[in-house]
């Protein structure tokens, strides 16, 4: 049974046309770009008349005219395309660089953005523009511009990501293969209680004191504020590793915080902002196409809604990471990656 299931990832690796092992051992013996042409030149062929790395910025047109946002192309797999979307709103792709050893390693086409607004996108300052409605939109946009469609189209989000995601797949879903929602429960209503009524409850009470005071004044600019609730919440709800990872710093260094205080609210400690009554936890049985959810012990999202939500959803799985938080893909990473792997192989061989 052992050799059988080694000969299945060996299959699988070839199929995905990036059999890292198998070249390896070929390359040792002689010059794959003499007698083993085509394997990862064929993978990392983009038909670029000059090659940037898979970086390109796409234009998008609006209600107020055209504008740019950047992504970046991995791969080349015309069986699996998937686009991540980063939290915030207005968070980066940076924190989903973990992605990239993880897909490159199935050989899956994937692609990093940044939703305009943020750091290395166009950041116009008309308020009009930070509506769920645009931001669905805007993604069907780069869907075309990568060359996307149902036969192999699949969302990853994230916190905000997965508003995003599960929005278009209510707009669009006879352009998705496959929808994975990581952290995100479908009601801001009820996200804003379980952190009211749930996880404010476990903080040190005086901690807790002086954060409703600081929030009562609407003093959010107060520098005490974050000094509270990075060690007393973001540690504990949003990254559980003891020291976070570069990717994450340099996503909370470049977060546009305007566009996120006018969406989310002044922190992740619950919702106040444009996002705080939205809420379509009765439409979930619309999605039919095959749907991850995925919940995480320590999460600022309840991981019992995020189980409930995938039986909500008319093909669902849910998958629950014991030791992550909001940011899963970090700080359980092995669970995470292994879930949402899986999906991608069983959607696209139609296992689901």
């Amino acid at each position: 049974m052992e050799n059988e299931k080694c000969n299945f990832n060996f299959c699988r690796k070839i199929w995905w046309c990036i059999p890292f092992t198998v070249i390896s051992l070929i390359s040792s013996c002689s010059p794959p770009s003499q007698e083993n042409p085509g394997i990862l030149n064929s993978y990392f062929d983009y038909k670029d008349s000059v090659e940037g790395g898979g970086v390109k910025r796409i234009e998008i047109s609006t209600a107020l005219g055209n504008f740019h946002v950047w992504t970046k192309r991995f791969g080349n797999n015309p069986r699996v395309k998937v686009l991540l979307l980063h939290g915030g709103p207005s968070a980066t792709h940076e924190y989903m660089e973990c992605f990239e050893t993880f897909f490159l390693r199935e050989g899956f086409e994937f692609y990093e953005y940044d939703q305009l607004g943020s750091y290395y996108s166009d950041q116009p300052k008309d308020s009009s523009l930070w509506t769920i409605e645009r931001f669905v939109d805007e993604v069907d946009q780069v869907r075309k511009a990568i060359g996307a469609d149902s036969t192999n189209f699949y969302l990853i989000g994230n916190s905000w990501g997965g508003i995003l995601a599960m929005e278009y797949a209510l707009k669009h879903q006879n352009h998705l293969k496959g929808l994975v929602v990581a952290n995100m429960m479908a009601s801001a209503p009820a996200y804003g209680r379980y952190a009211s009524e749930v996880l404010a409850k476990q903080m040190d009470p005086q901690v807790l004191a002086e954060i409703r005071q600081i929030e009562a004044k609407g003093d959010f600019s107060n520098p005490r504020y974050m000094d509270l609730l990075i060690p007393h919440f973001y540690a504990q709800h949003i990254c559980r590793l003891p020291v976070w990872p570069d990717a994450i710093d340099r996503t909370f260094k470049h977060l546009n915080s305007e566009v996120y205080t006018l969406m989310q609210g002044p922190s992740e400690f619950g919702i106040q902002g444009r996002l705080a009554q939205w809420d379509i936890t009765q439409r979930l049985q619309e999605i039919y196409i095959p749907t991850l959810m995925i919940g995480a012990r320590y999460d600022t999202m309840d991981p019992a809604a995020m189980e409930a939500q995938s039986k909500m959803v008319q093909k669902g799985r849910y998958l629950f990471c014991p030791n992550g938080s909001h940011m899963a893909m970090w700080d359980d990473q092995k669970v995470f990656m292994t879930g949402v792997i899986q999906f991608l192989h069983d959607v696209d061989q139609n296992r689901f």
